[in-house]
C-alpha cells in the first residue's frame, strides 16, 4: 500500500507544483495520472522515489516512512522502485545491455560499474528483461541506433533489473507515435498483470489511461480534480480536468 498525506512541494521560485495532495494505493493497482503540464504529475512521481524532496507531507509505502529516510535506507528502497523517463534516459553511446545491466547496479559493489563489469548471472539476466520487451536482437546494438519506442523498451528492461515492486512511468510515451505509444503501454500493462507490479503511469491522453489504467488520478493546479475509474470520465469532467477549450476527441 502506497499513502501520500498531505503531500506539498513548492520550488525556489515560489511555484507550488503540489497543494495538500493525499492519496491510497493498493498494491497491484494500474493508476494513470492525467493532467495538463505543469498540473504537478511528475513532480508528484518524482517525490515518491525521494528524486525531489516534498516541502511538507508524507509518503508512507509499505509501512516505510520514504520522506523520513535516510541516504542508506533510501537507497535500499529504491532498489524496489522502478523508474521509467519520457527521454529515456539510456547512455547512447554504450550498448543496449551495458544499459539494461546498469539497473542491477544498486544490488551490486560499486567496482563493477568502474570497469563495466557485469557478472555472468546479470547478463543472463538482462537478456531475460529484453527478452520480455520483444528485442533480445538489438542486445549488442548501441543504444543511439534505436527507435524511439525501442529505446523506451530498454527503458523498462533496465527498470525491471531492479526486480521491482512498483514501476514509476513519468511520461513514458509523450515522445512517441500513437501506435508505438500503445505497444510500450502494453509492456506495462503486461507487467502489471502478470507481476502483480504496482504501476504509476503519468499520460497526457485520457484514451490511454482509458485504455490501460484501472484507475485515474488527474491533478489541476497541484491539486486532485479527480479520482476514480477512468470510465467515469464524461464530456463535462474532462472539460473540468483540461479546461473548457479542451478537444474532447481525446476522451474516444
Amino acid at each position: 500500500m502506497l499513502k501520500i498525506e498531505n503531500l506539498t512541494k513548492i520550488y525556489d521560485n515560489g511555484f507550488k507544483a503540489l497543494d495538500n495532495v493525499s492519496l491510497e494505493i493498493p498494491d497491484g493497482q494500474f493508476v494513470a495520472i492525467i493532467g495538463l503540464s505543469g498540473s504537478g504529475k511528475s513532480t508528484l512521481l518524482r517525490c515518491i522515489n525521494r528524486l525531489i524532496d516534498p516541502t511538507e507531507g508524507r509518503i508512507i509505502w509499505n509501512g516505510i516512512d520514504i520522506t523520513a529516510a535516510t541516504d542508506d535506507e533510501l537507497r535500499l528502497i529504491r532498489r524496489r522502485i522502478g523508474m521509467i523517463f519520457q527521454q529515456f534516459n539510456l547512455v547512447k553511446r554504450a550498448s543496449v545491455l551495458t544499459n539494461v545491466m546498469s539497473g542491477r547496479l544498486g544490488y551490486l559493489n560499486p567496482v563493477y560499474a568502474l570497469f563495466n563489469y557485469f557478472p555472468s548471472k546479470e547478463r543472463d539476466r538482462a537478456m531475460k528483461a529484453l527478452t520480455r520487451v520483444g528485442i533480445p536482437e538489438k542486445a549488442r546494438n548501441r543504444a543511439s541506433a534505436l527507435s524511439g519506442g525501442q529505446q523506451q523498451r530498454v527503458g523498462i528492461a533496465r527498470a525491471l533489473m531492479q526486480e521491482p515492486e512498483m514501476m514509476l512511468a513519468d511520461e513514458p510515451v509523450a515522445s512517441l507515435d500513437p501506435a508505438t505509444s500503445h505497444s510500450v503501454m502494453k509492456y506495462l500493462e503486461l507487467l502489471n498483470k502478470e507481476d502483480g507490479l504496482t504501476v504509476l503511469c503519468s499520460l497526457h491522453f485520457l484514451s490511454l489511461a482509458r485504455a490501460y489504467s484501472d484507475r485515474v488520478i488527474a491533478l489541476k493546479d497541484g491539486r486532485i480534480e479527480y479520482d476514480g475509474p477512468p470510465s467515469d470520465i464524461d464530456d463535462d469532467r474532462f472539460r473540468q480536468i483540461y479546461g473548457e477549450e479542451a478537444v474532447e476527441v481525446e476522451i474516444h
